[in-house]
């Protein structure tokens, strides 16, 4: 039985699915609590939830945004592969609707990768926290080395900030396809959503190139 600190920050609102999600997720015998840090400051927010996890002796934080929607055995499936960072898959808000996850980052150009959807669990340059689990130890390790948790850091913001340090301390970050989640906006955006709206993109250019060879 491992015991499990729960962490959501948020604004003053969260939304109505986020909810009906946390009630129904599964803790099977786990000894679970759950804190909310509320503040406009994602990163503050997230390093006192870091910081709470270390203070009561936590075994695992599960990092939930506010705006995700998941499976009630979600937390449950990540545990079962016992490692240090592990993160179901979830989509943009907005188009391209690309995975939040991150095949590289390159802190001395300030940039990042898109993850395109794997087929089965593999690493990761990097993942959004709107659904991972962490062992306690990582933040333990980051906190001795850096001195924090979540700061952004060189254009990156505070989810990939924590990823780039963890990788520096010698963590890989995995990436688990079939822990999905909905992620909420207008609309609920799923991988079969994000399937779609590619499948469309592809058929438009192609109708795209056929006019512009009947224009010739």
């Amino acid at each position: 039985m491992a015991k499990i600190l729960i962490c959501i920050p948020a604004m003053d609102q969260v939304a109505t699915g986020f909810t009906q999600s946390l009630c129904t997720l599964q803790k099977k015998g786990h000894e679970c609590v759950i804190a909310m840090e509320l503040g406009s400051l994602v990163y503050d927010s997230r390093n006192k939830l870091a910081k709470r996890a270390v203070e009561m002796g936590a075994d695992y934080t599960m990092w939930f945004d506010s705006d995700m929607i998941f499976e009630p055995d979600t937390m449950l499936r990540l545990l079962e592969h016992n490692l240090p960072i592990v993160s179901g898959l979830y989509f943009r808000r907005s188009p391209p609707y690309s995975p939040v996850a991150f095949d590289e980052l390159d802190m001395d150009k300030m940039k990042w990768s898109d993850c395109e959807v794997p087929e089965s669990l593999r690493t990761v340059g990097g993942v959004g926290f709107g659904c991972v689990l962490i062992k306690t130890e990582v933040l333990l390790d980051v906190a001795l080395q850096f001195h924090t948790w979540f700061e952004p850091m060189k254009g990156f913001g505070e989810d990939l900030a924590f990823c780039w340090r963890a990788r520096q301390c010698g963590y890989d970050i995995f990436l688990d396809p079939s822990v999905r989640c909905g992620h909420v906006g207008h609309m609920i955006i799923t991988e079969e959503f994000y399937r779609a709206h590619q499948k469309a993109m592809a058929l438009a250019q192609e109708q795209e190139g056929k006019n512009d060879e009947s224009d010739c």
